[in-house]
C-alpha cells in the first residue's frame, strides 16, 4: 500500500507539466502571419464603378486598365499638337493609386524625341487624369491599399 501511495504521489507530482500550456504572443502569431501574406498580390485590384458588373479578378484589372487607357488616349486626342517630324513613340506612365484612390505619378518614360516634339505631353496627361471618374483603391484582406503600376500609351502623331 505504502509503495501504491508513492508511486501516486510521483505520478502527481510530474503530471503537472503535461497539462501546462505553452503560451504564444501576440508578437510571434503576427509574424507568422506576415510570413504567410504574398505582399506582391492584391485581393481586388484598383477598379471604376463601370467595372463592377465584372466577375473575376483579371477581368476587373482588365477593365480598369482599358478604363484608363482610354480615357488617357481620348484626352490626348482632343489636344492640338504640332510637330516638325512624325513621332511614333510608346510612352510608359508609372503611377501610385493611394488607399484613397488618388493617382500619383510617380514617372513618365518618353525618348527624346517625343519630349522635344511635344514638350506638354507629361503635362496633358497629368491633366488627363485630373479628369478621370472615381478610382476605388486596391484591396488586400479587407483593407485599401497602395498600389504601383506601368502602363504603357502609344503616341502616334503624323
Amino acid at each position: 500500500m505504502q509503495k501504491l501511495f508513492v508511486f501516486l504521489l510521483i505520478i502527481c507530482a510530474t503530471s503537472c507539466e503535461y497539462f501546462n500550456a505553452k503560451k504564444i504572443t501576440s508578437e510571434t502569431i503576427y509574424n507568422e502571419e506576415l510570413k504567410m501574406v504574398n505582399w506582391n498580390a492584391v485581393d481586388t485590384y484598383p477598379t471604376f464603378s463601370v467595372c463592377d458588373t465584372f466577375e473575376t479578378k483579371n477581368e476587373k484589372k482588365t477593365c480598369f486598365e482599358n478604363t484608363l487607357s482610354e480615357h488617357i488616349t481620348s484626352s490626348l486626342q482632343n489636344e492640338i499638337i504640332i510637330v516638325s517630324q512624325d513621332i511614333d513613340d510608346t510612352v510608359v506612365l508609372e503611377f501610385q493609386i493611394s488607399e484613397r484612390g488618388e493617382i500619383t505619378i510617380k514617372h513618365i518614360n518618353l525618348n527624346a524625341v517625343t519630349a522635344f516634339e511635344i514638350p506638354e505631353i507629361k503635362n496633358m496627361i497629368a491633366s488627363s487624369l485630373n479628369t478621370l471618374p472615381q478610382v476605388f483603391p486596391a484591396i488586400k484582406r479587407n483593407q485599401p491599399v497602395k498600389t504601383e503600376f506601368k502602363l504603357p500609351i502609344v503616341i502616334a502623331v503624323n
